[in-house]
């Protein structure tokens, strides 16, 4: 069976197929209300779908944003995204979801593909140092917002970020008012900007206290299994620690899972902080202390500013920050 086309509805309504196209793309002001219901009816029984590609090719935008993100199975991925596309529905705006897994040749091949899609802008989520990925978009003009993420070199690009050495600052004063004075700190991967920044609020907060000590201090990557693998190390070469503070709340479930199996008592034993906020730290249990980004608000907003950007808006603010806070709950 073929595909039912404009000449097709052109037909039933006795009108011409440039009719038909101005009601589809919203240019009906001159077009009377009962022929562009009788058109839009006709297509609703014919079940016709518009070919996105013819007009996109006609309107120069194809009304959809890129996603490329790093990995969708971590929750604060899939709830920013949530965020996103929440807002680019309501904005008129389709979202095309690209998961990298955190692979640099894997986030160039998404960029080429949303590129050849005629994509109108891109939210885009580091998986590495992405520099290339970065290059292909802007050598394309395509519009994009960073999120979470910083790249070096991209410091004046248009970005949505959240103030992680605060957050970590704010931790780890909490966790020294608790008399916890062996903190234990785990950070992402070192390529990550953000790892980097939470790094440093911890190394200075630490210093401040005359606590820090390179010992003390741990990579992962931003998994469960990454969190599990760490944990079991620390326990394995510390003897004397009484806090853990993880760059992210998915690798500390995969801690607390590992002290627990471990006879550790939480929080009597150890205190343990995560980073995100993620919303199923406050239904495990124990339930998490954790420094709190604003996820929800976040996205919602790196999707107004992308499509700001794309509609030509002028006068817009090219960077906003969050500032976390700290979620005080059982782990502590």
């Amino acid at each position: 069976m073929r595909k039912v086309t404009i000449n097709d509805i052109a037909k039933m309504a006795g009108v011409s197929k440039t009719t038909v196209s101005m009601v589809f793309n919203n240019k009906d002001e001159n077009i009377s209300r009962e022929t562009r219901e009788k058109i839009l009816n006709i297509a609703k029984e014919l079940n016709y779908i518009p070919n996105s590609i013819a007009r996109s090719l006609a309107t120069k935008k194809s009304y959809s944003i890129g996603i490329i993100l790093p990995d969708i199975t971590n929750p604060f991925f899939s709830e920013i995204a949530r965020a996103i596309e929440d807002e680019a529905n309501k904005l008129g705006y389709n979202v095309v979801l690209c998961n990298t897994d955190n692979k640099v040749k894997k986030e160039e091949e998404y960029v080429k593909l949303l590129i050849s899609k005629l994509i109108d802008g891109i939210i885009f989520i580091a998986g590495g140092e992405s520099k290339r990925s970065i290059d292909l978009i802007k050598n394309n003009n395509i519009p994009f917002v960073l999120v979470d993420r910083y790249i070096d070199g991209y410091e004046e690009c248009y970005g949505v970020f959240c103030k992680n050495y605060d957050g970590v600052v704010e931790g780890v004063e909490y966790l020294y008012s608790k008399n916890k004075r062996n903190i234990v700190f785990v950070n992402g991967p070192k390529d990550l900007e953000i790892s980097r920044q939470r790094f440093q609020g911890y190394k200075d907060t630490m210093m401040k206290y005359g606590l820090f000590k390179e010992k003390l201090v741990y990579e992962s990557d931003f998994t469960l299994e990454g969190g599990k693998i760490v944990t079991q190390r620390i326990i394995n070469e510390l003897k004397d620690f009484d806090a853990i503070f993880y760059s992210n709340d998915v690798m500390a479930f995969g801690g607390i899972k590992v002290l627990l199996r471990n006879g550790f008592k939480i929080p009597e034993k150890i205190s343990i902080i995560g980073f995100d906020n993620i919303q199923i730290s406050e239904f495990i249990e124990p339930e998490l202390t954790t420094i709190a980004q604003p996820i929800y608000d976040m996205g919602k907003r790196a999707c107004s500013l992308l499509i700001d950007i794309i509609n030509g808006e002028e006068n817009i603010e090219k960077v906003y920050y969050f500032m976390p806070k700290l979620i005080i709950r059982s782990t502590t």
